[in-house]
C-alpha cells in the first residue's frame, strides 16, 4: 500500500507544489461519498486560476501607468492644469480632494494631477494633515475621514452558517441512496403492515442518517471556527504612524488618509501612498506589477503602492488610499478565495480512502448480490418465486441498504479529514504556545525536522541588549554600572566624546520619542536601542545633535554588508561621513584612530593588535562587538553617490551583552535526545556565535564552528565532508544560510526547519522545509516567507512547534489504526455472515452508529491528544518514513482478528452459549453482536491511544475530549440498546449479557498489550 500511495499519491510537497501535481491526485480519487467535505480544505484551483488572471491584468496596468507617467513627466512644463471639480459632501467634511481623484495620482503615477494639487504638501493640505506631526484627530474627525475615504480593511468571503455544513453534510452519495431507501421503506412498511409498525424501519435509518449529519455539521462548524480565529490572527500586522504629534505602533487596519507612516527594511506598504522624505528606497513591486527590478522611491517618484515591500532604506510616506480602494485590496479579495494547498499528510490519506472505498465498494456489490441469490435460493426451494409481496420488497430494500451501509462504513471519509480536525486543533494549541501557523503543512512537517538551523540574536539569547564594556580612544573600559560611564566623560577628551555622541545620534535606524504620557522613549531595534541608551547616558542631547546637522545621505544596515553608514554637513561646513558595523569590517576599513589624547593618528602594528584582541576578548566574553568610525570628506560628495568605504578613522569598540534565553540549553538538549540537530546560523562574530553556542550546548566538542567567507569558498566535495559536522556558522550571509539549507535538503535529504527575521533570510524560510519567522524582530517580509511565526522569538517555542508536529503524526496515524481496524472487522463480519447465513448481522441503523463513533468521534477522541514528552525521545519520521508503519499494521491486523474470532463465536455458538431460543433469538443474538461489536470498539480506541506502549491509561484523564467522546458513545450505545430497539433493531440485553458483551471489548485491550509485544 505505501509503494502506491507514495507513486499515486506522494508528489504533494509541503509547499509550492505545482497545479498539475494537485490535479493527478483530484482525478485519482474514486469512491467519493461526499466531494463538498471531502475537498473541503484543499486549494480551489479554478479560484486561483481566476486570481492569477486578475494578477496578470494588474501587473499589465500598473506597468503602463508606470510608462505613461515617465514620457509625461517629459512634458509636464506644457500641460494644461487639470481639470478638477471637488464633490460637495468631501467639501463639506472639511477636505479639499476625493478619494478617486487621489487614487488616481498614485495609482496612475500622474506627475500631471499631483503638480496640480501642490505635490504632496498640497495634498497633505487639503487632507487636512500636517506632515510632521501626522493627523490631529478626534473620534468625530476620524468618523466623518473614515466616510469620505473608506478604511483600510479588504473584502473577505463571509463565514458560513451552521446551516451550511449540515447542507453539505447532506451532499454524500451513500446518505441520499440510503434516504431514498429509508422513504421507500416507509411507503411499503405502512402499505405492508401500517402505522406504526411498518414506519419503524423507515423512521431509524432517517434518525440515524440526521444524527450523523448533526454530528459531522457540529464537528466541521467548530474546526471552520477555530480556522477563522487563526486568520485573524495572521493578519495582525502593525506599523509605526505618526499622529497627533506622537509616534506610535498602530495596526495597519486603523490607517486613514492623511497618516503619517514610517517605512524600514523590510515591511510592506500598508496603503497607496506619496513619499516625503527618506533615504535610499528601493521598492520591491513584483506582487503588483510583476517586474522583478526594485524601484527607486523619491521626491522625483514619490509613488508607494500597497502590498509592495521595502527591500532597502526607510522613508516616512503620506497615506492616500486605503482598503478596497487600492489595486492590492482587489487582488487580495480575489486571492482568498483559492485557499491554501492541501498537506502532503491528507493527500495520501485521500489515497487510503480511495483503495479501501473500493474494497468495500466490491465487498458491498459482493454482499448484495450473495443476499439476493440466498433470497432466490429461499423461494425457489419453497416454490414461491413467482409470489412476490410487501414483505419481500422491504427484504429486498434492507439487503440493499445494508450494501449501502458497508459502503458507508468501509470508505473512510474522515481520514483525510481528521488531518485537518488534528491540525486545526493543533494549531489553536501553538497559538497559546507563542507560535502562529500560517500554512497547514508546517504543523506535520515540522514533527519530521531532523535539523533546525537558528538565529543567535532574539532567538537563543533575549534581545534585551545593553552596552557593558567599551574601548573609546584605545582605552577599554566596563561600562555595565551608570557611574563607570560616567568617569569615562572625565576620562576621554572632549573633542572625542562629541565625536562618539554624534557618530551614535545621526548614524542610527532609531529614535527617541517622546510618548503620550510625556514619558521619552526609544524607538529601534535592539542594538539600536542599546547604543543610543548609552549615547545618552554619555550626556548626550538627541533632539539638539539632530537638529544640528542636516543628514545628505543614509545607507541602512543590513545583513549583506553588515555595516550602516550616513554622510551629513556639520554646523560650521563641511561633509563627515560616519560608518558603523561589524567590528572586524568597520575596522579593516579604518587607517587612523583617535588616541588617548583625543588626537587622529594613523593605525600602527600596535594599535591594530591593540583592538584586534580587544575585540576578540569582548566577542570570547559573548559580547556582540561593534566598531564606530568616521571620516571628514575633505573632496566634497554627491547624494548620488554611495559612502565611501575606507579611509576611516576609528572612534572606539563597543561590547553588548545580550543574555543567553532561560531554557534554551535544556531546548536543546531536548532537541538532541529528539534526533533533532540544532545549528546556529548567525551573522555575529566568530568568537562570540562560539561563547553562546557553547553556553547552549549547541557547540560540542566534534562539531565545527565556520565563518560564511570561508564557508562559501568550499567545493561542492569539501562540503559534503564538513556541513554534517558544521554546528556553528558566523558572520554568514543570507546567500550562506540558503546554501547550506539546500545542501541539507538535496545532498543529505534532511528535513529542515530555519530561522529569520530579517529581508534577506526570506530564500532560505522559503528554501527549507519550515521557515519560522520571528514575530517581534522579523520584517514583514520574512513572515511573509515563513510557514510558522515564532510570536515570542524564543528558541524554546521552536521546540514547542517540533512537539506539536509530531503530536499531530501520530496522533493521525492512531486514527487511521483504529479506523482501519473497524473498517476491516466491519467488512468481513458483514460478508462472510451475508455468504454464509444469507443474512448481515449489522443493520443499516446500526452500521450508521458504528460509522460515526469510528469517524467523526473516532477523529475528535484521537486526533485531539495532546502532546507529551516521551514524542521527544523518538527519533524524527525524516523525508522518506512510511506513514501506515509495521507497527500499526501488526496492531491493526492482531485487533481485527481478535473481534472476528469473538463475533463468528458469537454467530456460531451465541444461540446455545445464551440458550436463547424462541422468536426474538435471533434479534437478542444480533443485539449481542452489535454491542460487543461496539465495545471492542470503545476498548480499541482506548488502546489506541499508544502504538506500542503498553500504558495506555497514563494522562487519559487530563484529555477531556477523549473522555468526552469515550462516555458519550457509552451512554448512546446504552439508550440504543435499551430504549431505541423498535428503531435500531436491537433487544434489551440482561445485565449477564452486558456484562459479557463488556468483557468482551475489554479483554481486546490485554490482547493489544500482548501485540505490543511482538517485535516487527
Amino acid at each position: 500500500m505505501e509503494s502506491y500511495l507514495n507513486e499515486n499519491f506522494g508528489g504533494v510537497k509541503p509547499k509550492d507544489t505545482s497545479e498539475e501535481v494537485l490535479q493527478k491526485w483530484r482525478n485519482l480519487c474514486g469512491v467519493v461519498k461526499n466531494p463538498k467535505r471531502r475537498f473541503r480544505h484543499t486549494a480551489n484551483l479554478s479560484k486561483r486560476g481566476e486570481a492569477a488572471a486578475m494578477r496578470r491584468t494588474n501587473q499589465e496596468k500598473l506597468r503602463i501607468a508606470v510608462l505613461v507617467s515617465k514620457a509625461a513627466f517629459q512634458f509636464i512644463q506644457g500641460m494644461q492644469p487639470s481639470d478638477y471639480k471637488l464633490p460637495e459632501e468631501v467639501k463639506a467634511a472639511g477636505f479639499q480632494i476625493c478619494a478617486d481623484e487621489l487614487g488616481s495620482i498614485v495609482e496612475g503615477h500622474d506627475p500631471k494631477k499631483l503638480r496640480f494639487h501642490g505635490g504632496v504638501a498640497g495634498i497633505a493640505d487639503k487632507l487636512a494633515t500636517s506632515t510632521t506631526n501626522g493627523l490631529s484627530v478626534d473620534n468625530d474627525a476620524l468618523s466623518r475621514r473614515q466616510k469620505i475615504y473608506g478604511m483600510n480593511k479588504f473584502t473577505e468571503a463571509e463565514g458560513r452558517s451552521f446551516w451550511v455544513f449540515v447542507w453539505e453534510a447532506l451532499q454524500d452519495m451513500t446518505l441520499m441512496i440510503l434516504g431514498v431507501c429509508a422513504f421507500v421503506s416507509l411507503i411499503v412498511g405502512i402499505a405492508a403492515e401500517g402505522w406504526p409498525k411498518g414506519a419503524h424501519d423507515g423512521l431509524g435509518i432517517f434518525a440515524s442518517i440526521l444524527l450523523v449529519v448533526f454530528v459531522t455539521a457540529t464537528s466541521d462548524y467548530r474546526q471552520s471556527l477555530q480556522f477563522k480565529d487563526l486568520d485573524k490572527e495572521k493578519k495582525k500586522i502593525s506599523i509605526q504612524v505618526t499622529r497627533n504629534g506622537y509616534r506610535q505602533k498602530m495596526s495597519i487596519y486603523d490607517l486613514l488618509p492623511g497618516d503619517i507612516v514610517h517605512l524600514a527594511i523590510g515591511d510592506q506598504v500598508p496603503a497607496d501612498g506619496l513619499f516625503l522624505s527618506g533615504f535610499s528606497v528601493l521598492i520591491d513591486e513584483s506582487s503588483l506589477t510583476g517586474e522583478s527590478e526594485p524601484v527607486m522611491v523619491s521626491e522625483e517618484n514619490p509613488y508607494l503602492l500597497s502590498g509592495t515591500k521595502v527591500q532597502d532604506g526607510s522613508c516616512k510616506m503620506l497615506v492616500t488610499t486605503v482598503g478596497m480602494r487600492t489595486q492590492w485590496g482587489k487582488l487580495m479579495a480575489t486571492l482568498s478565495e483559492g485557499g491554501d494547498d492541501e498537506t502532503p499528510l491528507q493527500v495520501k490519506l485521500n489515497g487510503v480512502a480511495t483503495i479501501i472505498g473500493k474494497i468495500g465498494l466490491f465487498f458491498a456489490v459482493v454482499t448484495f448480490a450473495v443476499l439476493v441469490q440466498k433470497m432466490l435460493g429461499r423461494k425457489l426451494r419453497e416454490g414461491t418465486h413467482w409470489s412476490w409481496g410487501g414483505d419481500d420488497a422491504l427484504e429486498l430494500l434492507e439487503y440493499f441498504a445494508v450494501a449501502v451501509t458497508i459502503v458507508v462504513v468501509a470508505v473512510p471519509e474522515g481520514l483525510p479529514l481528521a488531518v485537518t480536525l488534528s491540525l486545526a486543533f493543533a494549531m489553536k494549541k501553538m497559538m497559546n504556545d507563542k507560535a502562529l501557523v500560517r500554512h497547514l503543512a508546517a504543523c506535520e512537517t515540522m514533527g519530521s525536522a531532523t535539523t533546525i538551523c537558528s538565529d543567535k540574536t532574539g532567538t537563543l539569547t533575549t534581545n534585551r541588549m545593553t552596552v557593558v564594556k567599551s574601548c573609546i580612544c584605545m582605552n577599554v573600559r566596563d561600562v555595565s554600572k551608570p557611574g563607570e560611564i560616567s568617569s569615562i566623560c572625565s576620562e576621554i577628551p572632549e573633542s572625542a566624546v562629541k565625536i562618539l555622541i554624534q557618530s551614535i545620534f545621526n548614524n542610527t535606524g532609531g529614535d527617541i520619542v517622546v510618548n503620550k504620557e510625556g514619558k521619552r522613549e526609544i524607538l529601534g531595534t535592539p542594538t539600536e536601542t542599546a547604543l543610543l541608551e548609552f549615547g545618552l547616558s554619555l550626556g548626550g542631547d538627541f533632539q539638539a545633535e539632530r537638529q544640528s546637522t542636516k543628514l545628505v545621505r543614509v545607507e541602512p544596515f543590513n545583513s549583506t554588508k553588515k555595516r550602516m553608514g550616513v554622510v551629513m554637513e556639520l554646523p560650521q561646513g563641511g561633509l563627515r561621513a560616519h560608518c558603523k558595523g561589524a567590528s572586524e569590517i568597520v575596522f579593516a576599513s579604518c587607517d587612523k584612530v583617535i588616541n588617548s589624547k583625543g588626537e587622529v593618528v594613523p593605525l600602527d602594528e600596535g594599535s591594530i593588535n591593540h583592538l584586534n584582541i580587544t575585540i576578540n576578548e569582548f566577542a570570547s566574553e559573548a559580547l556582540r562587538t561593534l566598531c564606530l568610525a568616521y571620516m571628514e570628506l575633505e573632496k566634497g560628495f554627491s547624494a548620488d553617490e554611495s559612502i565611501p568605504v575606507s579611509g576611516y578613522t576609528c572612534i572606539g569598540i563597543v561590547g553588548i551583552k545580550d543574555p543567553v534565553r532561560p531554557g534554551v540549553k535544556e531546548s536543546v538538549a531536548l532537541c538532541r535526545s529528539a534526533g533533532v540537530t540544532v545549528r546556529m546560523v548567525t551573522g555575529d562574530n566568530i568568537n562570540t556565535a562560539k561563547a553562546i553556542a557553547k553556553e547552549c550546548g549547541i557547540l560540542t566538542d566534534g562539531g565545527i564552528a565556520i565563518e560564511g567567507p570561508v564557508f562559501r569558498e568550499k567545493s561542492l566535495e569539501e562540503l559534503h565532508d564538513l556541513i554534517p559536522k558544521i554546528q556553528v556558522m558566523a558572520r554568514s550571509s543570507p546567500l550562506d544560510k540558503h546554501t547550506l539549507v539546500k545542501h541539507l535538503r538535496t545532498t543529505f535529504d534532511e528535513v529542515v526547519a530555519v530561522t529569520g527575521d530579517g529581508t534577506n533570510d526570506a530564500p532560505a524560510l522559503h528554501e527549507a522545509d519550515i521557515g519560522l519567522a520571528m514575530g517581534i524582530a522579523g520584517t514583514e517580509v520574512a513572515k511573509e516567507s515563513a510557514d510558522v511565526i515564532i510570536l515570542d522569538d524564543n528558541f524554546s517555542t521552536i521546540v514547542t512547534v517540533a512537539k506539536w508536529g509530531r503530536s499531530v503524526y501520530i496522533n493521525i496515524q492512531k486514527f487511521v489504526q483504529f479506523q482501519l481496524t473497524v473498517n476491516v472487522v466491519a467488512l468481513i463480519v458483514n460478508f462472510s455472515s451475508a455468504c454464509i447465513t444469507g443474512s448481515a448481522p449489522l443493520t443499516a441503523v446500526q452500521l450508521l452508529w458504528v460509522n460515526m463513533i469510528m469517524d467523526t468521534l473516532g477523529a475528535l477522541a484521537l486526533a485531539t491528544e495532546p502532546p507529551n514528552d516521551q514524542l521527544m525521545k523518538r527519533s524524527p519520521v525524516g523525508r522518506k518514513g512510511n506513514f501506515i508503519s509495521n507497527v500499526m499494521w501488526r496492531n491493526i491486523l492482531g485487533q481485527s482478528l481478535y473481534q472476528f474470532i469473538v463475533i463468528w463465536f458469537l454467530q456460531a455458538k451465541g444461540k446455545s452459549y445464551f440458550s436463547l431460543d424462541g422468536d426474538e433469538s435471533d434479534l437478542i443474538l444480533n443485539t449481542l453482536i452489535f454491542n460487543s461489536f461496539v465495545f471492542c470498539q470503545v476498548f480499541n480506541e482506548v488502546s489506541s491511544r499508544e502504538m506500542e506502549k503498553i500504558d495506555v491509561l497514563s494522562g487519559i484523564l487530563n484529555n477531556y475530549v477523549f473522555v468526552g467522546v469515550l462516555s458519550a458513545t457509552v451512554i448512546f450505545q446504552i439508550i440504543i440498546v435499551e430504549w431505541l430497539g423498535t428503531f435500531a433493531n436491537t433487544w434489551p440485553l440482561t445485565m449477564g449479557q452486558w456484562f459479557f458483551c463488556v468483557s468482551i471489548g475489554f479483554f481486546g485491550m490485554p490482547i493489544a498489550a500482548i501485540l505490543k509485544m511482538v517485535p516487527v
